[in-house]
């Protein structure tokens, strides 16, 4: 999960001014992780812990109620509900059920379970069909990538099964795509507005570094849509272990020892020089 985080952290100074261009510093000291890298790390901890996943998102919103960028106004009127006892989802299908997935996608053995997790970590919240949709696509992705899969053969697997569009390059996407999605036919914020997107830009980056930014440079909700591209680039590249060491410094000592807990129990992630 740590390429998730890290295309969160490099996205957080872009989701409200898109940059559309792959030229900019990786790593700009006014980055931050955000409720993107939260709520992920949420995600791992339920893996690590048991239990239910909407009592960990609780939990990490509560501790950390004001990450850069902040949470969505559908989730904190969820947190605000639940505090007070009634934890029921909200028919989201924001795209925050994906990108806070991508543990799951290395947790498992077979796909079977991958798509199941991924199923439960979005329901508590995000039950829309959409919303689970693009979770289990997402982690999909993940798995597959993460067990030799090539771009090509998950890109088949996507469209086949979830209905998703990727034909088009990230060039093409770019001038097209705006927080009002691709030519302002979907909302960027929804799971069907932008995990396709998100998707694309992982799969025809060259490696880790260019998959980020692709994602960044196609606009809309940056940080994201590259935690999202971050996560599934992560299976397909590996990810250089400076970035690794970045970002980790950029987390809290409690969030840090989440994501290296989690990365201990989980000997398939990968690291490259």
């Amino acid at each position: 999960m740590i390429g998730a985080i890290i295309g969160d952290i490099v996205g957080s100074i872009y989701e409200f001014h898109n940059i559309k261009s792959k030229e900019f510093d990786f790593f700009d000291k006014r980055m931050a992780y955000t409720d993107d890298s939260i709520l992920t790390i949420a995600t791992a901890d339920w893996l690590l812990g048991g239990g239910s996943p909407g009592d960990y998102y609780l939990r990490y919103a509560n501790e950390y109620p004001h990450p850069m960028g902040s949470y969505g106004p559908g989730f904190v009127n969820w947190v605000r509900r639940a505090n007070h006892g009634i934890m029921m989802p909200y028919n989201s299908c924001g795209n925050g059920s994906a990108m806070r997935v991508s543990p799951v996608g290395w947790a498992f053995a077979d796909e079977e379970a991958t798509l199941d997790a991924a199923k439960k970590s979005a329901e508590c919240t995000h039950n829309h069909p959409e919303g689970v949709k693009g979770a289990q696509a997402t982690a999909l992705c993940i798995f597959m990538a993460r067990h030799g899969a090539s771009p090509g053969d998950i890109k088949l697997r996507v469209e086949r099964d979830y209905g998703y569009d990727l034909s088009m390059t990230v060039d093409e996407i770019r001038p097209r795509y705006s927080w009002s999605g691709l030519d302002g036919a979907e909302n960027g914020g929804t799971c069907q507005g932008s995990v396709p997107q998100a998707i694309a830009c992982a799969l025809q980056a060259s490696d880790f570094e260019d998959a980020v930014r692709n994602a960044i440079s196609i606009g809309g909700d940056s940080d994201t849509i590259g935690c999202i591209t971050g996560g599934i680039a992560q299976a397909l590249f590996g990810v250089p272990q400076w970035m690794q060491d970045k970002a980790l410094s950029l987390l809290p000592e409690r969030l840090r020892s989440v994501v290296e807990r989690f990365t201990a129990t989980t000997p398939s992630l990968t690291a490259i020089p």
